[in-house]
This record gives structure tokens, C-alpha cells and sequence, in this order.
């Protein structure tokens, strides 16, 4: 078990006097907000960003005052944020009177453990992580807001549904972390490449909704106002959010095409929930705002690490472009497949195919081969979750190697962003579960230790106990160790749900997982717990009550005075794990030699495109590398009785071919 004791006594009440402070609280419409100044029913298929579309300030100003207009006329004050489509903050309006921190809290549940309870972070942290999660979840083919993240992510879906299945988002929320080393940081005045990292991940509290223009995402909105942070646990009733309604009130003008958002699309059957609010519940006139008056009643903050002390409010990049740090592949073969890539401010291609290090590691040609292949694959899928219907699956595509390093990353045309962050994680989470020092990386870990009110109310949890809990299942007492399962992210997204069988209510919970009582989105267990320390120490640089940001590894943070201190971080995983399916091992023979990741349109299209993506790419090199042998796979346990999923293909996935069970056999 780890040793090292995470003990937050010699910061926490500070911290309380200092969010208590207020540090950052200043250093009937009718059919209104469906779409002036832009046409509501208007959609794209990817390609409209090809006219280059962003937010001026002028934009950000607009947007915020119509948010203030509402909140004056139901009588509250709260935060307002405003980021482009790669997460850069633009602008972070706080009114007076506005709450200084939130409290974290799954409604009717009492739940102290994992994030839980901690009462201490700012409000505008919220705000962020709500415009972000809005911009990075939709897209030309899908407008998704934090409600619908909220949906997709719980114990079951529909959240309320006993004895269904987890959401098919289940874990997303832990992504876009702060200390990702993938996501980029705040650089000075201007808007600069992203992805970027948002202050809590991603959010599903209602609130943050997606703005467009011309039928394409030019960024997101979210707004704090009520102090509580939480979710919507229950699809059978409709709220009257009030951060909902002032987020609303925001997107006139710039609001999604009625016919990409959520509540036009379908998952497993069922339809999502865009908002439970509409445009004839607004009690102000977003059309008529004066926005010099709205903007009088309190003012553009700093919040450190996101916006710049001299430049309060700026313009967003055009995303799709060179700026935006997401543009057209130069590469002839991938531009053949309208491919994307991630490039830096001196327009440089991030993660350009390479060789790994190491015994048997990958070539640069067999990286490339696997992420051309995973391509063909994707462009010949249906979309689950895109309008039109039968248009090509639109991801992201990871290839690491054993260390954990990026060989290549490559993206479909118009893929949501949060995929970017997300696919780099299952493919890291692949690879270092199955291989041979999982167990002794995890035991080393510093031990967790949850803020309750503020202050360290819990014993603390040794990251080795999951270890202990994952070999008993199994009954191998080398489990995590030997590197003899090969586990696909769906394998390790059902050990980390609170319920095996999965949705099974009554069911003991998996050995990723807590169990329900201590479960929750906040509180998941193993991927929480991994980057729990690092999230509540960025959460003290926000607040000023240490000097020093997290570093760009999101492990072995053990504790901080007037710095931090790591210990035995685990650098294959400086992003966190991720727990729903999309990725699986790479091998060369019965070798282990690196991983792939998808995230994109739809989890069994993701499956599918990281399992036939890598055999297709094998079969082409002459069997040089591909899939776990058979015998590895983690389907072949024997988990009570079943075999758990290795992976899980769509039945009949491709939009010009009638073939079925496409995975069956390889």
C-alpha cells in the first residue's frame, strides 16, 4: 500500500477565508432565442467551418449582457462565461452579489466521498467547465448542452431507470482535466491552439449550452448562479433551472440549429434532453438588451490559469483553422481521407507519426498504417449521434506506445473536441492495465485524502486497495501484474461501474468502482481517486492559496504548503484513465507494444473503429502487429459465471454495405 498521507489541514481553512472572501466576484420573450441574427433550422454536414467562423468581442459582450438582462429580471446574480470551440475563456463576467464557490453534490444523495462535499471551489470554475463542456460535445452534426451530459453519464440510462445499463458517456466528466498533459494552458492576450483544459473537466450540471453561427459550433456559454453544482438525476420530471434559463437567454442569436440538437437524436432508442427550459420561459428580452447597462452591474474578472490580467475580454479563434490549433491534414494520404490534425502556434503538426521506444516498439510506418486504416474505417460508419442520419462517424484517433507517448494522433472532419483529450486516455488506459506494472504503479501512488467542508473529515485511501479488489474478483492473485489479460476499454469501463452486471441494481460494484452509497460522477472510484489530489491542489491555485499550478500530470501529488510535492507520479498515465469503451492493446505477436483510442460518434462505433482499424492495419502489414491474441483477451475471464466484453461492434455499421457482425472472428 502506498505510505506517502495527503493532508490538506495546513491549507484548507485559508483557502475557506479565502473563497469566503470573494476573490473573484470583481479584481415572456416568446420565440426569441431561437436565432436572430442567424437561422435556426440551419445545419451542416462538417463543412461549414470551412468559411471561417469566430467569436468577436463585440460577440462575447452581447452574449454575456442578454445572460446579465435575464438574471436581473428573475432577480439573481451570478457568473457568466464565454470560451471559443477549443476552449479558450474569452471572458468571465461575474455580477455582483454573484456566489463566490460552489458546493459539489449529487441531489437527494448524501455522499462524502471523492469530489463530494468540497464547498471551497470558485464559482467561475463552473462557469468554464460548462461553456467548454457545451462547445466540446457538439458540433456541425450534433448541438449537446451540460443537461444532455448529464444524461449520458450516470449509474443508469436513462438516468432513473433501474436496471439499465450505465450512460454510454459513463466517465467522460473526468476528462479535459486541468492537468492533462494533452490539454493546452492559457498563454497571454490572444486566443491560442487548443484543445484546451477546463477548471473541473467536463460538466453535467445544467447550464452550458453550445453557440453557433452559420450551422457551425463558434464556442459555448455557461453560467453559475445558484452555488450548487450537481446533475439532474431524473428524466421523468422538467426543471426550472435558473442557471439554465439565464444559459438560454445567452444564445439568442447564436443559438444551435433546431435540428441538431439533442433532443432530435436518439441513443440506444431513447431521446435526449437538450433543455428543460424554452424561450417562452424567459421573463426578459434578449433582443432588446443595452448592453453598456447590463454590463454596469458587475464586471470581467481574472480567474488565474484561464484569462489574462490585462485582457479581460478577447476574440475566439475560427475553429478548423491553423489558429485554432485543428486543421486540414497537408499530408497527401491523410488529406485523402479528409483528414484533420492538431498543430501548434507555429502551425506544426502536435503528433505526426512516429516510432516508439523500447523492445519490439512500434515503426513509424505501422503507426501510420493504424491510423490510416481507423480512418477508412470511421468514414465508411454510420454516425450514432450526428444529423443527418447515415452521414460518417467523425472521431479521434490516438496511437501510444508502451510508455504511454503519443505516436500519431489524427481526427475526422468536424469531430467534437472532448474526443481529443478522451481518445488519448483510453488509449493510455488500454495499455497500462495490460501490462505487467499496473499493480506496482498504482500501489505507489500517493494515498487520497477527500476535503469535506473544507477539511480532511475521512481516512485516506490507498490507490493498492483497487489492485487487491480487481485480483479477488478475478482470482488471479497476479492480475495487473503478469500482463497476461488483455483488456479492451469497455472491459475496464464495466469493472469501474457500481453495479456487475452493469446496471443490475443490488449487483456488488466492480474493483474500479466505489459502491453505490459512495458512488457517484463525482465520486467513480479508481479514475477519480487517480486525480483527485491533483484537481483540489489546481483548485488551490485558482484561489490564490498556493503559488504554483499543477503539473501537467494529473498523478502522485501528495501534498502542498507553499508548492507542491509529487511523488512516484505514473507517467503512462499524465491524463487520467478513462472508463468507457473505444480503445484496445496493440500487440506484435504475444508482445504488448503500445495501444489505440477513439472517441467520436457513437461508443460501439468506437469500438469497432479501434478493433478493425488495428486488424485491417495488421492484415496490410502481413500480420506484423494487430490485436491481442485470442487467449489474451479479456472476454475469455470468467467473471461469475460470464465472459466480460472485450469489445462490442455495431450489427450492421457501414453506410454502403448491408454486412453484419463485422468484428465476428478476428
Amino acid at each position: 500500500m502506498g505510505m506517502h498521507r495527503f493532508n490538506p489541514w495546513r491549507w484548507a481553512y485559508s483557502l475557506s477565508l479565502i473563497a469566503a472572501a470573494g476573490w473573484f466576484a470583481g479584481c415572456s420573450a416568446g420565440e426569441q432565442a431561437s436565432g436572430v441574427g442567424s437561422d435556426p433550422t440551419q445545419g451542416c454536414e462538417g463543412r461549414c467551418a470551412d468559411s471561417p467562423e469566430n467569436l468577436s468581442v463585440a460577440d462575447v459582450e452581447q452574449i454575456v449582457a442578454q445572460a446579465v438582462g435575464e438574471a436581473r429580471a428573475l432577480g439573481v446574480s451570478g457568473h457568466i462565461a464565454v470560451s471559443d470551440r477549443v476552449g479558450n475563456v474569452l471572458g468571465v463576467f461575474s455580477m455582483t452579489g454573484s456566489p463566490a464557490t460552489i458546493r459539489i453534490a449529487t441531489p437527494g444523495r448524501d455522499i462524502t466521498a471523492g469530489l463530494e462535499g468540497v464547498n471551497v471551489i470558485p464559482a467561475v470554475a463552473s462557469a468554464i467547465t460548462k461553456a467548454n463542456t457545451a462547445a466540446y460535445v457538439s458540433s456541425e452534426g450534433n448541438a449537446f448542452s451540460t443537461r444532455v451530459a448529464s444524461q449520458i453519464i450516470q449509474e443508469h440510462f436513462n438516468p432513473g431507470e433501474f436496471d439499465q445499463p450505465g450512460g454510454p458517456l459513463f466517465g467522460v466528466q473526468i476528462s479535459q482535466l486541468p492537468c492533462s498533459d494533452l490539454s493546452a494552458r492559457h498563454q497571454g492576450v490572444a486566443a491560442s491552439p487548443g484543445p484546451h483544459r477546463s477548471p473541473l473537466g467536463m460538466s453535467a450540471d445544467p447550464g452550458g449550452f453550445p453557440l453557433y453561427r452559420n450551422g457551425t459550433v463558434i464556442g459555448g456559454v455557461g453560467v453559475e448562479v445558484d452555488g450548487a453544482y450537481g446533475l439532474d438525476t431524473s428524466v421523468f420530471d422538467t426543471d426550472r433551472d435558473v442557471d439554465e434559463l439565464v444559459a438560454l437567454a445567452a444564445t439568442f442569436g447564436f443559438a444551435a440549429p433546431l435540428d441538431r440538437r439533442a433532443d432530435r437524436i436518439t441513443v440506444e432508442g431513447k431521446t435526449l434532453r437538450f433543455s428543460d427550459v424554452s424561450d417562452a420561459d424567459l421573463l426578459s428580452m434578449p433582443a432588446t438588451v443595452n448592453v453598456a447597462d447590463a454590463l454596469s452591474l458587475g464586471s470581467f474578472v481574472l480567474v488565474r490559469g484561464y484569462t489574462d490580467d490585462t485582457v479581460r475580454v478577447r476574440s475566439g479563434t475560427a475553429f478548423g483553422q491553423p489558429a485554432s490549433g485543428i486543421r486540414p491534414a497537408s499530408d497527401a494520404e491523410f488529406a485523402a481521407r479528409d483528414a484533420f490534425m492538431l498543430v501548434d502556434a507555429a502551425n506544426q503538426p502536435r503528433f505526426a507519426p512516429r516510432a516508439g521506444t523500447g523492445a519490439g516498439a512500434l515503426s513509424a510506418a505501422e503507426v501510420r498504417a493504424v491510423m490510416l486504416n481507423a480512418l477508412d474505417v470511421a468514414n465508411s460508419a454510420r454516425a450514432q449521434i450526428r444529423r443527418p442520419l447515415s452521414t460518417p462517424a467523425r472521431v479521434s484517433i490516438f496511437v501510444t506506445d508502451r510508455n504511454g507517448d503519443v505516436l500519431g494522433a489524427v481526427r475526422s472532419r468536424d469531430a467534437p473536441i472532448f474526443g481529443i483529450d478522451v481518445a488519448l486516455q483510453k488509449a493510455r488506459t488500454v495499455n497500462f492495465f495490460s501490462g505487467s506494472d499496473a499493480a506496482s504503479a498504482l500501489t505507489a501512488l500517493p494515498d487520497v485524502g477527500y476535503l469535506v467542508n473544507g477539511f480532511n473529515e475521512r481516512p485516506p485511501v490507498a490507490l493498492g486497495d483497487y489492485v487487491a479488489a480487481t485480483r479477488a474478483l478475478l482470482e488471479r492473485p497476479t492480475a495487473l501484474a503478469d500482463g497476461q489479460i488483455a483488456f479492451g476499454a469497455r472491459t475496464i469501463g464495466n469493472l469501474a461501474r457500481p453495479f456487475l452486471p452493469d446496471g443490475i441494481v443490488g449487483a456488488p460494484p466492480g474493483p474500479l468502482s466505489k459502491p453505490m452509497g459512495e458512488w457517484s460522477v463525482f465520486s467513480t472510484g479508481l479514475q477519480v481517486d487517480l486525480v483527485y489530489n491533483a484537481l483540489v491542489a489546481h483548485v488551490a491555485f485558482l484561489l490564490g492559496a498556493i503559488p504554483n499550478d499543477v503539473p501537467q500530470n494529473c498523478t502522485g501529488i501528495s501534498r502542498f504548503s507553499e508548492g507542491l510535492q509529487v511523488d512516484s507520479p505514473i507517467a503512462a498515465l499524465p491524463n487520467g484513465v478513462q472508463i468507457f469503451s473505444g480503445g484496445v492493446p496493440i500487440y506484435r505477436g504475444n508482445q504488448l507494444v503500445g495501444a489505440i483510442g477513439i472517441s467520436g460518434d457513437g461508443i460501439e462505433q468506437d469500438d469497432m473503429i479501434a478493433f478493425l482499424g488495428l486488424h485491417r492495419a495488421g492484415e496490410a502489414l502481413g500480420g506484423a502487429i494487430g490485436n491481442a491474441p485470442v487467449a489474451l483477451r479479456a472476454d475469455q475471464l470468467v467473471i461469475d459465471g460470464q465472459n466480460p466484453r472485450y469489445v462490442q461492434c455495431p450489427q450492421a455499421p457501414f453506410i454502403d454495405s448491408d454486412e453484419e457482425n463485422v468484428c465476428a472472428g478476428k
